[in-house]
């Protein structure tokens, strides 16, 4: 194999601390390499190199030695290239960040091979001769609009993911809801799991998984007959906002699963079938500079009609 076959490198010159070090301890220590990805690395040629010669895991580092990994380029052979548009908001060597439109799955699963905002991706990547594997951190449903953030290298998908593990990830979502919250600002801390008579739906039961949902009041219109609020997740449950949001009186207008059988149906109406939801920012610092970067996506058309008819009451 050829450098051509790999992405770009990444190396670390080793200092006075670490001489006499195994390859594993010093990547880890610098890098942060997991076990996973340097059990992959070590299988390909130049995969673990110090000095450019390669090497074994548990070999030993000098000091000033050059330590190096490279990651064979992967591609999303299971994935159907498709020309769908792609609203890119950023995009280097290691991240893509793009804004999603509602009614799009982020995914191909069971019964939706096509159509996804992976396949546009795949075809985006591939009209530019770029050989990369489609890497997620995260996903949003298909009916809530805004930012994914898509990692292009093993690494890259690892340190953020850790990130998001670890509460580093800010993601803040905006939505429309009917009635308003009892209080201005605050916490809903309600374990959600499946609703047992309906498995589709999930519920917050004492029983369930541990979740919590942080919001501020945003705007109230209607005299309180709706809201604007701004949401962070501390967990990321299927259908967390939706149900945590329901719980506390304020279901989503739009939301056909979650929503009320009463209330601004005109409102409910307007979303046509989709919940009134965005993501719109998300902050991470960069695996690779380090820099603390932040992104936004404005209110997609519908959520802005919406707005605009709350407003006009």
């Amino acid at each position: 194999m050829s450098e051509l076959d790999y992405y770009r490198p990444l190396s670390v010159k080793a200092t006075e601390r670490e001489d006499g070090m195994q390859v594993r301890t010093v990547l880890e220590r610098r890098l942060g390499v997991s076990r996973k990805l340097l059990s992959k690395l070590k299988l390909t040629e130049l995969g673990l190199t110090v000095n450019d010669k390669r090497v074994f895991t548990s070999d030993i580092v000098r000091t000033g030695d050059v330590v190096t990994i490279r990651m064979e380029k992967e591609s999303s052979d299971d994935i159907l290239p498709e020309p769908i548009p792609i609203d890119v908001v950023f995009e280097d060597e290691d991240v893509l960040v793009v804004n999603k439109p509602p009614g799009i799955i982020v995914h191909p699963t069971h019964g939706h091979y096509t159509g996804t905002l992976a396949n546009g991706v795949v075809h985006y990547w591939r009209e530019r001769g770029e050989t990369v594997r489609f890497r997620p951190i995260h996903r949003l449903d298909e009916h809530t609009s805004g930012l994914v953030v898509i990692a292009k290298t093993p690494y890259v998908h690892q340190q953020l993911s850790e990130q998001l593990q670890a509460d580093e990830v800010d993601k803040r979502y905006l939505a429309f809801v009917h009635n308003k919250p009892t209080h201005e600002a605050g916490t809903v801390d309600g374990p959600i799991d499946r609703d047992p008579e309906r498995p589709h739906l999930r519920i917050v039961t004492p029983d369930g998984y541990p979740s919590v949902t942080h919001y501020e009041t945003v705007a109230v219109y209607e005299s309180g007959a709706a809201s604007c609020v701004r949401l962070k997740l501390e967990t990321g449950r299927t259908h967390q906002i939706r149900v945590h949001m329901k719980s506390i009186g304020c279901p989503l207008i739009g939301d056909e699963m979650y929503g009320l059988e009463s209330g601004l149906k005109q409102a409910d109406v307007m979303m046509e079938g989709r919940q009134a939801l965005h993501a719109e920012s998300i902050a991470f610092t960069h695996p690779i500079t380090r820099e603390r970067m932040k992104w936004t996506a404005a209110l997609p058309d519908d959520m802005r009609r919406l707005e605009h008819y709350l407003q006009e009451g």
